[in-house]
């Protein structure tokens, strides 16, 4: 009767499944669990218990856990690189393809760290291929090329990486962001001004600081900054080898 009343106690399995597992399973579950609870929570036992499946089976699609992640980041960086519109205008495909990697960190901060630690993996490739196409495109001169796709990256992954581990800091906290802003901008209005004039004049933006609009204005100030890489262009109203005609100046 003990050892009835025991096994009544425990917890009943959940059934197996019954339907095919594939890999594109495999990792939107893997995904879930990472959104989660980040990388810790990514074990091949929730996978099993999330699946309802064996260790077998998933092996049989993939590696380890190293392959799954670089997997869990391709599928979402092929996802962000796939809503760039062929044939747009290429500043605006540059900005759109940086905002979504900024989107897709904050929704997925685990991407960040993945796209770091191994920059030669698929993702990673494919994000600077798109950066440095567009930028082609954008008459910037091959030996500036590398230079500039490096800086936007970085600073997409730099901003994005920096707001993950905001939010990080915050959980769990009864603070919320607004009210983070507002008692940083409280201490910022108590500087001296004539020590910290910058500061001191920025706290009405502080305090109203959006990380998306600032980040989105860092790529537009970046864009900015690339049109002086290009090559001088002919003014139109000169031919080649003619020299330029000056206005005669009233006598």
């Amino acid at each position: 009767m003990a050892k009835r009343a025991e096994a009544e106690k425990e917890p009943s399995r959940a059934p197996r499944r019954t339907d095919s597992l594939s890999r594109e399973l495999i990792v939107r579950t893997a995904i879930e669990l990472l959104d989660d609870g980040g990388e810790k929570a990514l074990t091949l036992r929730a996978l099993t218990v999330r699946l309802r499946t064996g260790y077998g089976a998933i092996y049989h699609h993939v590696t380890d856990k190293g392959d799954l992640l670089t997997a869990a980041t391709d599928d979402i960086i092929t996802r962000v690189l796939a809503e760039v519109v062929p044939d747009t205008d290429p500043r605006q495909a540059l900005r759109r393809v940086a905002v979504g990697l900024f989107d897709a960190i904050d929704a997925h901060p685990w991407v960040g760290a993945g796209l770091s630690r191994e920059p030669w993996r698929p993702a990673m490739l494919n994000f600077y291929e798109s950066i440095g196409r567009l930028l082609e495109a954008l008459a910037v001169p091959e030996r500036a090329r590398f230079d500039a796709a490096g800086t936007l990256v970085n600073y997409v992954l730099g901003v994005a990486a920096q707001n993950a581990a905001n939010a990080r800091d915050r959980a769990g906290d009864d603070t919320d962001k607004a009210a983070f802003l507002e008692n940083a901008a409280a201490r910022w209005a108590e500087l001296d001004p004539a020590r910290y004039p910058f500061v001191h004049a920025a706290v009405t933006q502080l305090r109203e600081h959006d990380d998306r609009k600032q980040f989105l204005a860092g790529i537009d100030i970046f864009l900015t900054g690339i049109t002086a890489l290009r090559p001088p262009t002919t003014a139109p109203d000169t031919a080649p080898g003619t020299a330029p005609q000056h206005p005669t100046p009233n006598r």
